[in-house]
């Protein structure tokens, strides 16, 4: 059978005090069971009906997941752990593709759903970033066809205090370099072939970048993660939060 996943007592003891409490309406069924449940499902990348008996009803697990992602919940529990110590540290900034399966709601549009069409077919671009650790401490979509400096300035916004950012040359630019230096931290990015003014570049320090990258891989993992089946950008983006949570911010 398959194997099950629970979340052990240290995972909860770290995720238990941030989960909403007071909440109207009937008491909660057990939390720690549907929590568990729906990172199974976010593990098998199975359909919600065919979620193990063990966790209870799928409706009950699926409309947690579900209400608590329509209420920003999973992105403020992630916010409350990912967070780092006062001093700045170097942060990593890249995206990774995902293969979109699930159409949205038609009113609801494509494009408005982080949803974009290229050769690839549909796509979603996750953009993240992540501290040397390879934890990510911001994560944020867009559909995939949009290039990769257009969404900087989004995640940059969501940013905590950093003394470098490091990204690949697709984030070259003078408005970013700049953004960065305001923002107090120093640029670490290659030049693109074509800058007429270079500007200096620490390849030692480049050298950490890859931690994003097997941040990417590591939440890919997830088999809801790796392939887009939610309609809503917003459910999809709590899965990522959550799967985040899990592989980096609770153990």
């Amino acid at each position: 059978g398959e194997r099950l996943f629970w979340l052990s007592d240290r995972q909860w003891a770290r995720i238990e005090p941030h989960l909403p409490t007071g909440l109207p309406g009937p008491a909660r069924d057990d939390d720690r069971r549907i929590i568990s449940g729906i990172i199974h499902m976010l593990q098998s990348g199975a359909r919600w009906r065919d979620c193990p008996i063990e966790y209870g009803p799928y409706t009950t697990v699926y409309n947690r997941f579900n209400r608590w992602a329509k209420k920003g919940r999973w992105q403020a529990i992630f916010e409350a752990l990912a967070k780092l110590g006062k001093d700045a540290v170097a942060l990593s900034l890249d995206s990774t593709s995902v293969k979109a399966i699930a159409a949205p709601p038609a009113e609801k549009g494509e494009q408005n759903q982080a949803i974009g069409r290229s050769r690839g077919g549909r796509t979603t671009k996750i953009h993240g970033l992540s501290d040397p650790l390879c934890r990510p401490v911001v994560l944020h979509l867009t559909p995939g066809q949009d290039a990769d400096i257009a969404a900087a300035p989004d995640v940059l916004a969501l940013a905590p205090l950093m003394s470098k950012l490091l990204a690949d040359k697709g984030y070259d630019g003078d408005r970013l370099r700049a953004e960065i230096v305001e923002r107090g931290a120093t640029p670490v990015i290659p030049n693109k072939s074509n800058r007429v003014v270079i500007h200096p570049f620490s390849k030692r320090a480049y050298k950490g970048r890859n931690v994003i990258e097997r941040c990417f891989c590591r939440l890919k993992d997830f088999r809801r993660i790796a392939t887009r089946y939610d309609k809503l950008a917003r459910n999809f983006l709590a899965s990522v939060h959550l799967a985040a949570i899990v592989a980096f911010w609770i153990n």
